[in-house]
């Protein structure tokens, strides 16, 4: 695997073609860290990268946090309603 031009040998139970995605991936994050800039150490990229991924990573959290408070909310009304509907 290939990241920034530095060769690297992982080893994980992952398949290769998923492990060859995540690096993809990394450097499409570097790409759009660098832009149009130049100049910019690789150091600087992969930092600006990580950075990225990891606020893409917080909102997905918080999304599925929200989604599932949203989902318990719902399941608790439904309860509630089916209950009442039948004692009545």
């Amino acid at each position: 695997m290939s990241i920034a031009g530095n060769q690297f040998s992982v080893r994980t139970d992952a398949k290769p073609k998923y492990v060859r995605d995540l690096a993809a991936y990394v450097e499409e994050k570097m790409a759009e860290a660098k832009g149009n800039r130049s100049g910019m150490s690789t150091q600087t990229l992969v930092l600006l990268a990580a950075m990225s991924i990891a606020d893409e990573l917080k909102q997905s959290q918080r999304e599925q946090r929200d989604f599932k408070r949203e989902v318990r909310e719902r399941s608790t009304q439904i309860l509630k309603t089916l209950e009442r509907e039948a004692q009545s």
